[in-house]
């Protein structure tokens, strides 16, 4: 975009102000409207049309009710919540903030790590029992990260940046990636995060030969978006590969682990333990197996929660707002083949 034209940003989630202010700051040519909205019933139907930037969590009008719109920034990493919507296979070009939560998340994983093979789950529950039990050392016995194996389903900026953090601790890191013949990560990065030429794998594998991958494993890692190839990617027949010894992960989104497959591995120990952030139905129903069994670490679909996600999602939105102007290519831009 070159013209010096006025282009209206409609902002449908609370950024604090001194963010928008800084949106507005881009340039003279941007006008922001802020508007809260979580659906597209939300949306303020007589600014629609004049609006050719939409910056939304789910709030997406349909084509014809914003015929200026040419660019929708979602403020997540994921598009699963919104990949039927008809703007997701139109001409508008859609962005993701990948690449924005990523230290949260990575810390998240690795937080779990730890407290899986630390067995946080056992001295957490006999706290609540007002006893230590005995033979302790056996009991509370740890399993090292240094010198361990681990293994990140799907190379993208969260799992670059999960190895980077393994590999400090002395793991040797495998990993899988749905494209080996681009090894660059060419999305939004955070500096001195990552590890932007996949360098740090000791091997790096097609994601077909998951269950190869796993099978050396000691802790899993799970960060692949949410696609029709991903959907159920980590099945029975994978968990048929992991060792019993090792350790899930998965912070990636509900439907890429079968929750079936994962608790019959657990109730038949053919898998040590498992950290979920996500899963297939949310809220995770009353009546799942998994709120009770033990080495099992429950959160609530919150490993990608900081104070520094709207900041880091104003440095992209900005980042990408330069890009629009310029006429350069977006970041993050959503690719309708990949569906992510």
């Amino acid at each position: 975009m070159t013209n010096m034209s006025e282009i209206n940003v409609l902002i449908t989630q609370p950024f604090p102000e001194p963010l928008i202010e800084r949106l507005a700051s881009v340039s003279s040519q941007i006008k922001i409207h802020v508007h809260h909205a979580q659906s597209a019933e939300d949306l303020p139907e007589e600014l629609l049309p004049e609006i050719e930037i939409l910056y939304t969590l789910s709030a997406l009008p349909e084509p014809e009710a914003a015929p200026n719109l040419r660019w929708v920034q979602l403020h997540l990493t994921g598009v699963d919540h919104v990949v039927e919507h008809d703007l997701m296979h139109s001409e508008v070009m859609v962005t993701t903030l990948s690449g924005a939560s990523v230290p949260q998340v990575a810390e998240f994983a690795l937080m779990c790590i730890l407290a899986l093979s630390r067995r946080l789950p056992t001295m957490i529950d006999d706290v609540a029992d007002v006893r230590w039990m005995g033979e302790r050392f056996k009991r509370y016995r740890s399993v090292e990260l240094r010198g361990s194996t681990l293994g990140i389903i799907g190379y993208g900026s969260i799992g670059r940046e999960v190895a980077r953090l393994g590999q400090a601790f002395g793991a040797k890191v495998l990993a899988t990636k749905s494209d080996l013949k681009k090894l660059k990560d060419e999305g939004y990065a955070l500096e001195e995060l990552g590890d932007p030429e996949a360098e740090l794998p000791d091997r790096l594998y097609p994601s077909q030969a998951v269950g190869s991958m796993v099978s050396e494993c000691d802790f899993i890692v799970v960060t692949v978006p949410l696609t029709p190839q991903t959907r159920g990617l980590v099945d029975a027949q994978v968990f048929e590969k992991m060792k019993p010894s090792a350790y899930l992960v998965d912070v990636s989104r509900g439907g890429v682990v079968d929750h079936g497959a994962l608790v019959e591995a657990l109730n038949e120990k053919r898998l040590a333990g498992a950290a979920l952030d996500v899963y297939p139905v949310e809220p995770l129903p009353e009546s799942s197996p998994l709120w009770n069994m033990p080495n099992v670490i429950l959160s609530p679909h919150v490993a990608g929660a900081s104070e520094k996600y709207y900041e880091r999602a104003a440095d992209l939105f900005i980042e990408n707002l330069h890009r629009y102007r310029a006429g350069r290519p977006l970041l993050n831009l959503y690719d309708p083949e990949r569906m992510y």
